[in-house]
């Protein structure tokens, strides 16, 4: 499977390209520079550029899948959530409607659910998060949801609990066991149309997820 990760150059998207490669999927790293391309290659992805301010449809054609891991980062404000995580994500689902790719994979977060519950300096983040998510299940896509926790750049230990619980103080969760949900993901059928909520834990991740009866 040809899948396309948007922010590739992200801490999950890192993480992500070579267990994408590993588990004999055909990875392509979306990035907005060029001087990233090396980096995306050495991971074990095809580099394609593209900007979710700007264009970017281009960087999906061929792509079976599309995993959207972007995120405008905690040091800018409120315009940049918009227009990333926001209004990015909805045009790459739209994208992926108008081309065909059926199956989608949103890196949402913890406390989208219910974005006023959350710090109040938070809320604008999973407002934008919320809003995407929401815009992905009324798509016709085969979409699945990823909410983890507090992420962590800790080594990955190939387990994770589900819970419906949203509170921000749940166990954190190392950025590549989240990459490894998503490859799970996208092997196990039943996790299309979930939301599923992620933090550190003892179960195997595939059986987490509901590949390992």
């Amino acid at each position: 499977m040809q899948v396309a990760v948007i922010g590739a150059n992200g801490g999950i998207g890192r993480e992500l390209l070579p267990r994408l490669a590993d588990a004999g999927h055909d990875p392509i790293g979306v990035v907005r520079d060029e001087s990233q391309f090396e980096a995306v290659r050495d991971r074990g992805g095809e580099p394609r550029l593209g900007d979710l301010e700007d264009d970017f449809d281009a960087a999906l054609d061929g792509a079976d899948a599309v995993v959207f891991t972007a995120g405008s980062g905690g040091s800018t404000g409120a315009d940049k959530t918009l227009m990333v995580d926001l209004w990015g994500a909805r045009r790459v689902v739209d994208a992926c409607v108008d081309a065909g790719i059926d199956r989608f994979v949103m890196i949402s977060s913890v406390g989208a659910g219910d974005p006023l519950a959350g710090p109040e300096p938070l809320r604008p983040y999973l407002v934008a998060k919320r809003c995407a998510d929401d815009h992905l299940e009324q798509s016709s896509l085969d979409a699945t949801i990823l909410r983890p926790t507090r992420l962590t750049d800790a080594e990955g230990t190939g387990t994770v609990s589900l819970t419906l619980d949203e509170r921000d103080d749940t166990p954190e969760i190392p950025r590549a066991d989240v990459a490894q949900a998503v490859v799970a993901c996208l092997d196990i059928d039943r996790t299309v149309g979930e939301t599923m909520h992620l933090t550190g834990g003892d179960t195997p991740i595939e059986q987490a997820l509901g590949g390992d009866d």
